[in-house]
């Protein structure tokens, strides 16, 4: 059963507030990351979505208290409906240009890779990415920074108009415990902030790692 449902877009410190509330709630959180282990599931399932045949979430998601970045973000809308009790967080970044030198560093860079499909789970990985874009960013060519960055104002102005003030936690990178803690009603653990997957870290280490989690590399 969601707690906690991610609006944040990827590269807005998505495995940083993965790992804070897998610490909070003691149970495991939902990310990309996830997926790369899951990739007989999670491709079909949210391709399908994307196309507007929604799963059965609790059995898709079941054992999971949190779901953040790509692909359960693109559905922030979907979960907040099938998880009413739950609060969702809008991860982000300082400002556009500061998440668009982030991705365009990191994740797109996987997302154009010639051998993703064969890399990324099949068939269906490159085709669930090409349909969450859409789904988050419309007709926006991520070739043209401009367009991206109206997409991206009007996503951000969709999740807010979405999701009642009462139930969002606006979330900039660095807010550490206390909005997260004070949503959930929790305390603030002794243990610090985490920091992770910095570019540099998914440059080096990530990528590889997840990759080796795909069948084929096993």
């Amino acid at each position: 059963m969601l707690r906690v449902i991610g609006a944040g877009l990827p590269r807005t410190g998505t495995m940083t507030l993965k790992n804070a509330l897998e610490t909070l709630l003691g149970a495991p959180c939902h990310h990309m990351a996830e997926v790369f282990s899951r990739t007989e599931v999670d491709p079909p399932a949210f391709l399908a979505a994307t196309k507007g045949d929604l799963p059965d979430w609790e059995t898709l998601l079941g054992g999971y208290a949190a779901a953040v970045d790509w692909p359960c973000s693109a559905f922030y809308a979907e979960l907040a409906e099938a998880y009413p009790d739950a609060i969702v967080v809008l991860s982000r970044r300082d400002s556009f240009e500061t998440w668009w030198k982030s991705a365009n560093n990191t994740i797109f860079q996987a997302f154009e890779a010639e051998s993703r499909g064969a890399e990324f789970g099949g068939a269906d990985w490159p085709a669930m990415i090409d349909g969450l874009w859409t789904k988050t960013f419309g007709d926006a060519d991520r070739s043209e920074p401009a367009t991206v960055k109206a997409a991206y104002d009007r996503y951000h102005e969709r999740v807010r108009a979405t999701i009642p003030a009462e139930r969002l936690v606006e979330f900039e990178t660095g807010a550490g415990w206390e909005p997260l803690c004070t949503a959930l009603g929790l305390p603030i653990p002794e243990t610090p902030f985490p920091h992770l997957n910095s570019t540099a870290d998914f440059n080096s280490q990530n990528l590889d790692e997840m990759t080796s989690k795909s069948p084929d590399r096993s």
